[in-house]
């Protein structure tokens, strides 16, 4: 189902970085992510703190490690998500065709190339490491917020269609 008439867009030529820098900005944003400044042992500090404003009781660290995993997984899922819908949103609005017939696939491709890339490039990085795991929640992700825009577009006109009878 086309998300065209959900953004509202031109298509010409200038606004490429319109459509485009988001993504791009949101990319460099998930690469910074995969370097040592967010990893398990820089973002405990921080995690702690949130959840134990959460948590009137005091936590032991069997507890806060589990919490700080699920942190730490749904932050991938998340940032994947986002990065579908942005992807999605370029490239529905693509002056290319096949892109904007496509969009969703080529979305989904895109965002399961790049957890890839990003999964091997934290096996570089020191302090992180690469999981196929992770890069199956970050495409997990992308794929659930595409089904979302999907029932969302879906849902729209179908009230749309509703209201004109």
């Amino acid at each position: 189902m086309p998300v065209t008439s959900n953004f509202s867009t031109a298509r010409a030529p200038g606004n490429r970085l319109w459509r485009y820098g988001p993504v791009v900005i949101w990319m460099a944003f998930i690469f910074v992510a995969s370097t040592s400044a967010l990893s398990a042992s820089n973002t405990s500090g921080l995690s702690r703190r949130l959840l134990q404003s959460f948590f009137s009781a005091p936590m032991d660290e069997e507890q806060f490690a589990f919490w700080h995993f699920l942190i730490r997984k749904f932050s991938h899922f998340a940032e994947y998500a986002v990065l579908a819908l942005l992807l999605a949103r370029a490239f529905a609005t693509s002056s290319l065709i096949v892109l904007r017939r496509r969009y969703a696939r080529a979305a989904l491709l895109l965002v399961a190339a790049y957890a890839l890339l990003d999964e091997f490039h934290q096996s570089f990085v020191p302090g992180r490491g690469a999981s196929l795991y992770d890069s199956l929640i970050d495409i997990a992700g992308g794929a659930f917020a595409l089904a979302f825009l999907s029932l969302f577009c879906a849902l729209r006109k179908a009230r749309a269609q509703g209201a004109k009878r």
